[in-house]
């Protein structure tokens, strides 16, 4: 079991636009069942955290049923935000009081840790990120949110290539939770 950021970014380290927009990510080329993939990925998952601004991406882009079967929760202020219908958990405090729940409930698989750089952040920041799984997109952005937007150190340990994106696999450098 690890807890993950499985995610996507420009070259020059940005996970949206500045007009919160993925059609620079969207319009590329990557085979899910490839290398660093979704699909295989997405078989290891059995929880999964975002942020508020990643589920409303979510509902706006690909609006309907609930797109993922593992139990979610969006971290916000804003439990309202929730779509009807939607099997979604909201959470407000620090992701260290979050993070028991989402291991258990995802029952001996990974954490998912979706979408947007800040909740990543503040996962990291805590200790709780065991790796992060980038694929790079072969584009600048110039603007936008960071990827990671604090400093860490990061181990790589796997790279490929996938369709246009060039994928990398990090452990953190430094210790983990319960391994100091």
């Amino acid at each position: 079991m690890a807890t993950v950021y499985f995610t996507a970014a420009s070259l020059d380290g940005f996970i949206v636009d500045e007009h919160e927009s993925l059609d620079w990510l969207t319009s590329r080329t990557i085979d899910a069942d490839g290398p660093f993939g979704y699909q295989a990925f997405a078989q290891t998952v059995g929880a999964l955290v975002m942020g508020a601004t990643t589920y409303e991406w979510i509902v706006r882009n690909e609006p309907g049923d609930w797109m993922y079967d593992q139990p979610s929760w969006v971290l916000t202020h804003r439990p309202q935000i929730v779509v009807d219908g939607h099997p979604v958990r909201t959470f407000s405090g620090e992701p260290a009081a979050l993070h028991p729940e989402l291991v258990d409930a995802a029952a001996d698989k990974d954490v998912w840790v979706v979408g947007g750089g800040a909740v990543a952040a503040q996962f990291v920041a805590a200790g709780l990120v065991d790796e992060m799984i980038i694929g790079y997109a072969p584009c600048t952005l110039g603007a936008g949110a960071p990827v990671l937007p604090l400093r860490s150190e990061w181990r790589l340990v796997d790279s490929g290539v996938n369709g246009e994106f060039l994928c990398a696999r990090w452990l953190r450098a430094t210790p983990q939770r319960g391994t100091e």
